[in-house]
């Protein structure tokens, strides 16, 4: 088990998405330090706010942003406009293929978040976690 665990902030349209199933890469302009297998938790930005989730990696894409979008469209959840818009003048793209997406019976507000986690402030791409911190969180997936 990896010592960090990676937390995504991720806008709440594209992670209803995720949660839906109807999007299975995540797109990003910085690559992620994370390999097959590993998990990787989703905070939902403002106005929802709150730890909703987890997925782990199948895999993770690093190419030109043409290349990219051609091996992901059907499965990014954006349009083209919003792929251009999202990578202009990136020289890479990086996307994290999807699997194994749970969702918490119960997610964690920001509030309840703070409790369980002094000093907690929500990132605002990602921060690297301690995995022995997860356990304090008390999570549980919808089976």
């Amino acid at each position: 088990m990896p010592d960090k665990t990676l937390l995504l902030s991720i806008r709440p349209e594209f992670a209803n998405k995720i949660f839906e199933g109807t999007k299975t890469a995540e797109l990003r302009r910085t690559r992620p330090r994370v390999t097959r297998g590993d998990w990787v938790y989703v905070y939902v930005a403002a106005p929802v706010k709150a730890l909703r989730g987890a997925f782990r990696v199948a895999k993770v894409i690093d190419d030109l942003p043409h290349r990219l979008w051609h091996k992901v469209k059907r499965v990014a959840g954006v349009t083209r406009k919003q792929f251009d818009e999202y990578y202009k003048g990136a020289e890479r793209a990086f996307a994290i293929l999807l699997e194994d997406v749970q969702h918490f019976s119960e997610s964690v507000d920001l509030t309840g978040l703070r409790k369980r986690w002094p000093g907690f402030r929500p990132p605002q791409c990602y921060l690297y976690i301690p995995t022995s911190r997860l356990a304090s969180l008390r999570l549980a997936a919808i089976t």
